[in-house]
């Protein structure tokens, strides 16, 4: 079956298509597709460790203002998700990873250039922060693009893969700053270094340009290796019809209490560090949070495919989410930097699993006439999930600001995950459920 029949149709429940022609295809696009969703997720979390760094440069921003900087990539991309969620299905999948992913050059290249001027406007960073929120947008559209290629029972294991690899990018990033800006040969290729208290030289501006390399050549490999998928397209209007649906904003609750933890807390951890243990250099060890929650989302989904419930996985997952929140509310309050660090890594463990197990809820939600639907409630759901970057991030600073530590925070998004677990028990995993997934 050769690329005519592409052009006619995609069936990816026709075993002998599954088998002939659309397995390849379906794994060809989705490793194209983690690498673009990659780079996104390092474009949208650059703040969360360049925010850090700002102030020992020269910069003169407040503490609400840091905190504001790592928070404005996730209320935008939040924004974006909503329209991106509806693009593939629009203009194409291939077309529209294209267009994405060739973005985040804008925010690339502008921070670059505006961490070498301490001189550099709020407003002015407060923009570039903005528009990193294109790499956040662009995970809906990703997730709403890949999980069209692959049959109902491979779509949780293929949206955890594209997903969890895809959020690597946020330990990628964390990782990376902290080492790269002490490269000079990269930094004094374009700009010149800058002083930290202590004397030592830094190049702030290669946390930015180390990526922009990456960046084109994905978009390349996107221009060339994915495809636009027949059949697949919707207007606007046909895609709309989730929004009447209830079990759209149910799992817009639940896929915010795993994601927007994730990603909120990937945004607030490096800033929580250092104002909670200012005395600690444990700011460099803050990309393991993300990169455990990452890398733990295509198990999250490969577990629910294989006992077939989703629901299940994500019940028992947020009584563990509940139980690193209390065991980094004990170790914060004791101030003990081991155990509170430890108690956050099990905290992005366990929103990392619920991540893969809620994504994999969504195609067994949406079946038979509405299977349809599932496409976009993905992205949907991302789209609503997203704003955790901004909340998260923004509650915690308005925590240590009224009240002098981020307990306060911690208690109310322990609240939420109480709720969460009612919700999920009633709707989706107690016995006579509403719906079984």
């Amino acid at each position: 079956m050769g690329i005519a029949k592409l052009k006619d149709s995609w069936n990816p429940e026709d075993q002998t298509f599954w088998l002939e022609e659309g397995k390849k295809r379906a794994n060809r696009n989705l490793w194209i597709s983690v690498f673009a969703l990659m780079l996104a997720f390092v474009v949208w979390q650059i703040w969360s460790v360049t925010a850090v760094r700002l102030n020992d440069i020269g910069f003169a921003f407040s503490q609400s203002e840091l905190f504001t900087l790592a928070a404005l990539p996730g209320l935008v991309g939040a924004t974006l998700r909503i329209f991106f969620t509806f693009m593939p299905a629009i203009v194409g999948g291939k077309n529209w990873t294209v267009i994405s992913t060739a973005a985040l050059l804008l925010p690339a290249i502008g921070i670059g250039f505006a961490v070498q001027n301490p001189d550099t406007s709020f407003m002015t960073m407060a923009l570039l922060a903005a528009l990193c929120g294109i790499g956040g947008g662009n995970f809906s559209s990703s997730m709403a693009n890949i999980s069209t290629f692959y049959p109902k029972e491979k779509k949780g294991t293929a949206n955890g893969i594209n997903a969890g690899l895809g959020n690597l990018g946020v330990s990628l990033v964390q990782f990376v700053t902290p080492m790269i800006i002490f490269v000079p040969w990269l930094g004094l290729l374009i700009g010149s270094g800058q002083k930290l208290p202590d004397g030592t030289e830094v190049y702030l501006q290669n946390a930015a340009f180390v990526w922009v390399i990456p960046i084109i050549v994905v978009t390349i490999a996107a221009a060339f290796g994915m495809d636009n998928l027949p059949g697949t397209k919707q207007s606007l209007r046909q895609q709309a019809d989730m929004f009447k649906e209830k079990h759209t904003w149910i799992m817009s609750w639940l896929y915010t209490m795993c994601f927007g933890s994730f990603i909120g807390y990937s945004a607030a951890f490096p800033l929580l560090i250092k104002t909670e243990f200012p005395e600690s250099n444990a700011v460099a060890l803050a990309f393991l949070g993300p990169l455990v929650g990452a890398a733990i989302r295509p198990v999250g989904g490969w577990i629910s495919d294989k006992v077939g419930s989703g629901a299940l996985v994500t019940f028992y997952d947020i009584i563990l989410l509940i139980a690193a929140t209390i065991g980094v509310l004990y170790f914060l309050d004791a101030k003990d930097l081991v155990g509170f660090v430890s108690m956050f890594i099990v905290l992005f463990f366990a929103t990392g699993v619920a991540n893969g197990s809620t994504f994999r809820m969504i195609p067994f939600i949406f079946v038979g006439k509405k299977a349809r639907l599932a496409a976009p409630v993905l992205g949907f759901t991302a789209a609503i999930a997203a704003y955790g970057a901004f909340l998260i991030p923004k509650v915690f600073g308005w925590s240590i600001t009224n009240y002098g530590s981020a307990n306060i925070a911690l208690y109310l998004f322990l609240a939420y995950y109480a709720i969460s677990l009612i919700v999920c028990w009633y709707y989706y995993s107690r016995k006579n459920a509403e719906i079984k997934c």
